[in-house]
């Protein structure tokens, strides 16, 4: 069997291979860049009386998260500072997304501007106004007291289609830096810091031991249960006094007094409450499956709305209830529910919807310590835009079920708990501190798209399964163009078109910055589905060059090679390149990453706008919604690639040029071929739909897409001229020979003629 291009000479003789290792050493051993503080680099540039109203000048940077103060006069305001001082802050891109924030000393936003983010989805494709206002809609919002905004929590404005992941960062950096500056600088406590600070009590926990059983109205009465109504006139004033005049344009129909939801929750890991509410083989099934110190609530509702809703069987989380204490918060997944018939407690009315679910392990949940259960209540506005209002459930633990915990040490004295300190570079530890965050936010995004994450790699599964069994697939011509034809329209219309998840050069750049910089794997993680298509084709390149992203998961290749399909179908010539002009063309992608690479190090900004070249972003993420220019480009590729099969991919696409520089240094090959391949045979070059083959036969690993086409015809019987001629050999060794065919067959024979005088003899033709 004939070795590929990618062996017909040792790598280290490769210069796209030493280009490799060149690139990747050069990452490796760029200095990293110092940290400093942002906020005294943007100092220049800040209007005190547009950032802080009524402030008329700014403090020197001071103190640890840095902060400047704002002053009227000689009257101290408040706190101005940036996110990305505070708390961690970095987006799509892996750079800081610096969102300038003044907070007053009442712990109210009072300003917030955007002050330079390197966002690719932001600095081209959606109009920054538009990121503006969902900073504005933080202006007011006040993170003292107890319905202040908790990490987590959902954002006051909705969320932009296209950019999800850069203002989910930056509205949990806004919320996050705010309670950390109010706890760091200590604001809302009086200058001694004793008066207001919060009240030192002996630790307690659950008390096991108490196990008498309660009816219904006996543990409402005491607060074991807590319960909210939310009247239908109720919720609609909510809508109309939330700020948005369209939200309370489609009211929820019924009487005001009608109830839309009656909701109901307790804990239920205590076995008084939890014997009461869910009988004693219940209760007893449930201790068995709690770990240690983990715990249980119920919740059920009546009414129109839904507190579980359908959202949950599409992507595994209830989206619609949260569970908030201090600065934590978390949702309830598919894997901690189970839905309950009945509650065995006397007296219980009946419920149309009864949820049990434990507390996941990675959530920190105190049960005896006050929290509420948050209720989103959704109203879609447009096809694309939606408003939503939050309501809570106050809950707290009442304290005949709970007991002092022996093993805690007795409690400081409350003037020894919270001490002034007299300055603000030392943070005053307080209960819920920087060590008691809430999960980190991409922990957040990937259980919100645990549903997502299990279709992609469903979706990855079986591709790793069409490569390894490639031989029986393509055997099956028909079938294998049909699937072929099925996967690439997931990949366009899930993987594209309603995950986003197309790859870009955007990221190589970024990665090869941080690898440079400051490299978190956070950084990267914001994104699931394009984090785990990130390390799948890393993996695949071992084994099957770029062909597994390129040929199979890209969104842009899958739309365009569709497009071609049906252009052919209706008979569209196809434009055949020669071999050596299509080979001159293709080195023209590895010049524009290779200027991309280099613009990257000048000004990273510069290089993600050049990247533009690639049109994903207009025909995959924006589905072509987008000023008309770009959509013009990205349609114009596509009318080329009607006569030519993939032409963006083939000669301009930067991202296939970095896949294809690492592919030198693969150690698999996958693609058979035979010894007359190329000389004289030269049907499988003519049919690659790429022109990755050439006239000599060798399979160019840069340039392959792994479609498998090659494959197919080397089990062809009929398409393949060796298998053919093979097959005409097998034919005429299995026939009869012609000696035999001779022997077999009898022979007229003449008459003999008589002689008067002598006896009969035969003729000598006979002989």
């Amino acid at each position: 069997m004939r070795s590929t291009y990618c062996f017909s000479k040792p790598c280290w003789l490769n210069p796209t291979a030493w280009l490799a290792y060149a690139i990747l050493l050069f990452c490796m051993l760029a200095p990293p860049a110092m940290a400093a503080s942002r906020l005294a680099d943007f100092m220049p540039r800040i209007n005190p009386a547009e950032i802080f109203p009524g402030a008329d000048r700014l403090g020197p940077v001071e103190g640890t998260p840095p902060v400047a103060r704002a002053y009227a006069g000689d009257q101290a305001l408040g706190y101005v500072y940036i996110t990305s001082d505070v708390v961690n802050t970095r987006g799509y891109s892996s750079f800081p997304i610096d969102t300038l924030i003044a907070l007053s000393n009442e712990g109210t936003i009072v300003g917030a501007k955007l002050m330079e983010h390197h966002e690719p989805i932001v600095l081209i494709g959606i109009p920054i106004s538009k990121v503006e206002h969902f900073i504005s809609e933080y202006i007011g919002i006040s993170y003292l007291g107890e319905n202040a905004p908790r990490p987590g929590s959902p954002p006051p404005a909705d969320i932009i289609s296209g950019a999800t992941v850069t203002l989910l960062v930056i509205g949990d950096s806004i919320t996050r830096s705010a309670h950390s500056i109010i706890r760091h600088h200590r604001i809302g406590q009086p200058e001694g810091g004793t008066a207001d600070a919060p009240s030192v009590q002996a630790a307690r926990i659950i008390d096991m031991e108490k196990q008498d059983v309660a009816g219904w109205n006996e543990l409402l009465d005491s607060g074991a249960v807590s319960r909210m109504r939310l009247t239908i006139g109720q919720l609609n004033q909510a809508f109309a006094e939330s700020g948005r005049p369209e939200a309370a344009q489609n009211p929820q129909p019924g009487e005001p007094d009608g109830t839309f939801i009656d909701l109901y929750t307790a804990i239920v890991s205590q076995p008084a409450i939890g014997r009461s509410l869910l009988g004693d083989a219940e209760y007893d099934y449930l201790r068995q499956r709690l770990k240690p110190g983990q715990q249980a609530i119920l919740i059920a509702g009546n009414g129109v709305y839904s507190f579980k809703g359908s959202g949950y069987v599409r992507g595994g989380i209830f989206d619609r209830i949260e569970i908030v204490q201090d600065l934590e918060s978390f949702h309830f997944t598919d894997l901690n529910h189970q839905r309950l018939a009945d509650i065995m407690a006397k007296g219980a009315p009946m419920f149309k919807e009864i949820a049990l679910f434990t507390v996941p392990e990675t959530a920190a949940f105190d049960p005896v310590m006050p929290w509420r259960l948050q209720l989103m209540v959704q109203r879609v506005l447009s096809v694309s835009e939606k408003a939503f209002i939050t309501f809570n459930l106050n809950y707290a633990l009442p304290e005949t079920y709970t007991k002092p915990d022996p093993d805690a040490p007795p409690p400081a004295p409350a003037s020894q708990a919270v001490a002034d300190t007299g300055t603000t570079t030392q943070p005053v530890a307080l209960p819920g501190d920087e060590a008691d965050q809430a999960p980190a936010l991409w922990k957040q995004i990937w259980a919100a798209k645990s549903g997502q994450v299990a279709v992609l790699a469903a979706a990855l599964l079986l591709l790793v399964g069409v490569f390894f069994f490639q031989d029986q697939l393509v055997r099956r011509e028909v079938f294998y163009q049909r699937f072929r034809m099925a996967y690439l329209t997931f990949a366009l219309v899930w993987i594209g078109w309603y995950a986003s998840a197309q790859l870009s050069v955007v990221n190589v750049l970024t990665f090869t910055s941080a690898l440079r910089t400051d490299f978190r794997w956070e950084y990267f993680l914001m994104d699931p589905l394009v984090f785990i298509l990130w390390i799948a084709t890393a993996i695949s390149l071992v084994f099957w060059n770029r062909g597994a992203f390129c040929g199979w998961l890209c969104p842009f290749g899958a739309l365009q090679e569709l497009t071609n399909k049906i252009a052919k179908f209706f008979h569209v010539p196809q434009v055949k390149l020669s071999y050596g002009v299509n080979n001159r063309l293709a080195a023209l992608k590895y010049v524009i990453f290779l200027a991309l690479f280099g613009v990257s190090f000048y000004e990273m900004a510069l290089a993600e706008k050049l990247s533009e070249i690639e049109p994903f972003k207009t025909a995959i993420i924006l589905k072509f919604v987008r000023d008309w220019p770009f959509v013009v480009f990205a349609i114009l590729l596509l009318i080329a690639g009607l006569f030519i099969e993939r032409f963006f991919c083939r000669y301009l696409c930067p991202l296939g040029a970095a896949l294809a520089i690492p592919t030198r240094l693969r150690i698999f090959d996958w693609l058979r071929r035979y010894p007359m391949c190329g000389n004289p045979c030269q049907r499988c070059a003519v049919d690659c739909p790429v022109q990755a083959i050439a006239p000599e036969g060798d399979i160019h690993p840069n340039e392959c897409i792994q479609c498998l086409n090659c494959q197919m015809l080397y089990h062809h019987n009929t398409k393949c001229p060796h298998l053919v001629q093979k097959n005409a050999r097998l034919r005429r060794d299995k026939a009869p020979p012609p000696e035999a065919a001779i022997q077999a067959t009898p022979v007229a024979r003449r008459p003999t003629v008589r002689s008067r005088d002598t006896e009969p003899t035969e003729s000598p033709s006979s002989t």
